[in-house]
């Protein structure tokens, strides 16, 4: 008998990058670092739809046959996993571990009473941000625990920061190339500021992979920049601080729907680097304000530029934030976090 199995998007031979995938795969090997790969099973979600009973299947089978099931899910197999696992375990001699991916669950709860029943029905629900948890708190669920995002990064030594002294000083986003994520914002900011003191002042790159459904917005948005705005393609998934270590400050302009605890923001702490974020869904937990970056309300039509041309003037804050943003990375190490979850599998 397995003592875990877990249910989650791996696809590891594909190059996906997005949030799930990679979240799913580093709490997974973490926990077989743990346990020992002898004692957990994967189960791939990817491409369930070709063989949907294969997978329902599987799934039963895992909750008859070991002791943890974890399932790591977004909107659409939270229409179905909850359900299908809390009936193949009426006789409850498995544990069953739900890993929230993404901070929409609240929202999408108050809308589904049925599944908000089974979903209370689970031994743990794992979410990211204390917000959320005070959220299906006050729905009446009583069995959620706070374990933010992390990963495995090699954390920068302090000796080991760059210093950016000289203009133009880089700028940085580092997520999914989509509208909702504030790209086509961090250009005009980036656009403006430059424009307003006559020179370049700053530039930007921007890495990630392009949402296959706006890859013509994102053409023609390419279309408009300047010399000093360019796209690096998609970064390897273990070279990030090595990356970004060279930048002056990480772009976070987000409106993204279903904003969670972005990993971006651990990739810019391993690396020293400050955050300039949207007031948006989670970030003010986990930017600190002054600390480790700033933020800006999306309300205000300049609130990124003018929060570019107060770091731009403020070098002594900038540079501690630095400082800062290593300190906080040790908080994020999966061996910390996932620990909150190796707790309960017994």
């Amino acid at each position: 008998m397995k003592k875990v199995v877990i249910i989650g998007h791996f696809a590891k031979k594909q190059n996906f990058l997005d949030g799930q995938t990679i979240k799913t795969i580093i709490f997974t090997e973490e926990l077989e670092r743990f346990f020992g790969k002898d004692n957990v099973e994967r189960i791939n979600t990817f491409c369930w739809k070709k063989n949907p009973f294969k997978l329902f299947l599987k799934s039963i089978l895992a909750v008859l046959n070991c002791k943890n099931v974890l399932f790591f899910t977004d909107q659409g197999g939270i229409k179905v996993f909850p359900w299908l696992l809390t009936i193949s375990n009426i006789f409850g001699k498995c544990k069953i571990h739900y890993v929230v991916i993404g901070g929409w669950l609240p929202e999408f709860m108050k809308k589904h009473g049925i599944l908000r029943f089974f979903t209370k029905k689970l031994d743990y629900i794992y979410v990211e941000t204390s917000t959320m948890k005070k959220s299906l708190d006050e729905q009446g669920f009583g069995n959620v625990y706070i374990v933010p995002n992390c990963k495995e990064l090699d954390i920068l030594e302090r000796q080991e920061l760059v210093y950016n002294e000289c203009e133009p000083f880089r700028l940085c986003t580092f997520s999914r190339v989509m509208r909702e994520k504030g790209i086509e914002d961090a250009a005009k900011a980036v656009t403006k500021i430059n424009e307003k003191y006559g020179k370049i002042i700053y530039t930007l790159d921007i890495y990630g992979q392009v949402d296959p459904e706006q890859t013509e917005w994102f053409e023609e948005l390419k279309k408009n920049f300047p010399e000093y705005i360019q796209y690096k393609g998609c970064a390897p998934f273990d070279k990030s601080v090595e990356i970004l270590k060279n930048y002056f400050a990480l772009l976070f302009p987000t409106y993204y729907e279903s904003e969670g605890f972005a990993g971006t923001l651990l990739d810019a702490f391993a690396s020293g680097l400050p955050v300039i974020a949207s007031n948006w869904k989670y970030n003010s937990e986990i930017v600190k304000e002054g600390t480790t970056g700033t933020l800006y309300n999306l309300e205000e039509d300049d609130g990124l530029f003018e929060k570019l041309n107060y770091l731009y003037k403020n070098t002594d804050v900038r540079e501690k934030m630095r400082i800062n943003c290593l300190q906080e990375a040790e908080k994020y190490t999966p061996k910390n976090v996932i620990s909150r979850i190796i707790s309960k599998i017994n």
